[in-house]
């Protein structure tokens, strides 16, 4: 394959997951043992510095109809409504206050500029999430971004974001010449993306999966946008996720570089996280990672403790699926989202149970959804007090 981002063919494997269903596939019943698999494999251009997948499942089978939803979880609506106030005050329009999100998924984040009194528009490929977003009152199109949709959308948006999405585009280039497209003269890009900086830090491997075919830093984004005469002026780190960049760009000429942008720019290339070494000794920490874990839910399991994991979430059946954890350790999984109520998780086949309606108590909580962890802690205080433990395979503090 090429690169994704210049699209030379200088790539060099350093992470391997090994064969992986599509982890946002949760099964019925009659599709348990029936699900394809696929390489889970990450390489690095020699000539860029990106870090990607060298192998995409088509847009249309893992976003066609997808079972997300961004409102399920109060954590991430509060994120959403601090990046909609900082937008809001930052770059205060009088008028023709639009903004248009990309894989705008259920419309929580339009919702919060709605409440601030601009005028929304989401595209979102599937079909169930759009529809929630339209009944709600979030004007939604049901597609797939591209520079052919945004010819058809022929409008100016002061705001276009792209929440948790620009690392997923397979039609990457054709994606971003539509939003130089659409971007008024000083309208602003926004980017929220799982910086691989962070990700390596937390050995948050789980956040690999086909979905996110790139692991962008500052540098290889800027590689990108500098090609369809975009450029970075603005960035930060944000908590959610363990870690996620927010970056600002804009056409050329029309904002300041900011002094945190340029603070983070310089920690990036210290800590040497666009080089292939970091990504090799990343690979070498996972393997340590899978060995420790099953150590100890095996001992949990002799010491005939009962295990449930605590959250459903995509990123967690990269874990379960390299880990090899079956039902055998954990037999259920405990879930606040309804569409995936009595569903499988995909590969290893763990019943999914809704949150509210599990009346067991384990011992032992094996938190999946580990990038919620102070809101999930504080939910079930009563069970802390008590003595139920609540691991956290992947612990960022």
């Amino acid at each position: 394959m090429a690169c994704r981002i210049c699209k030379k063919n200088n790539l060099e494997a350093v992470i391997d997951l090994g064969e992986q269903p599509w982890c946002n596939h949760f099964l019925s019943k009659d599709e348990v043992g029936k699900e394809p698999f696929y390489p889970l494999r990450v390489v690095y251009c020699l000539d860029c510095r990106a870090t990607q997948l060298d192998f995409t499942v088509k847009k249309e089978v893992m976003f066609g109809n997808h079972t997300y939803l961004s409102g399920v979880t109060k954590s991430l609506s509060d994120h959403f409504k601090m990046i909609a106030n900082n937008i809001n005050d930052l770059f205060p329009q009088k008028n023709k206050k639009l903004i248009l999100d990309i894989g705008s998924n259920d419309g929580t984040q339009l919702k919060h500029y709605k409440d601030l009194g601009w005028d929304v528009l989401g595209v979102e490929s599937s079909k169930i999430t759009a529809d929630i977003a339209n009944k709600n009152g979030i004007k939604t199109v049901n597609a797939f971004f591209n520079k052919d949709l945004a010819l058809k959308l022929n409008k100016q948006f002061k705001i276009i974001n792209a929440s948790g999405v620009f690392f997923h585009l397979e039609e990457l280039h054709s994606v971003t010449e539509g939003i130089k497209i659409l971007l008024d003269t000083d309208g602003v890009f926004v980017i929220q993306f799982l910086y691989l900086k962070s990700i390596i830090e937390n050995n948050a491997f789980d956040q690999i999966y086909h979905e996110h075919l790139l692991y962008y830093t500052l540098d290889s984004l800027k590689n990108l946008l500098s090609q369809y005469d975009l450029d970075i002026f603005d960035a930060y780190l944000t908590p959610i996720h363990g870690g996620q960049m927010i970056v600002y760009a804009s056409h050329p000429d029309q904002y300041n570089k900011t002094d945190r942008l340029k603070t983070l720019e310089y920690e990036e290339e210290a800590s040497g996280c666009n080089q292939i070494g970091y990504l090799v000794d990343f690979s070498k920490r996972i393997e340590q990672m899978r060995d420790e874990n099953l150590v100890f839910l095996n001992s949990l399991k002799k010491q005939k403790k009962t295990v449930f994991g605590m959250g459903a979430p995509v990123k967690g059946n990269t874990l379960l699926n390299y880990f090899k954890i079956g039902p055998e350790l954990i037999p259920y999984l405990l879930e606040k989202n309804p569409l995936r109520k009595d569903l499988f998780s995909p590969g290893m086949h763990i019943p999914i149970k809704m949150e509210d309606e599990m009346h067991q108590v384990p011992d032992v909580y094996y938190v999946l959804a580990w990038n919620f962890k102070k809101e999930i802690l504080q939910n079930n205080q009563h069970l802390v007090d008590k003595g139920i433990e609540f691991y956290f395979p992947i612990d960022v503090g």
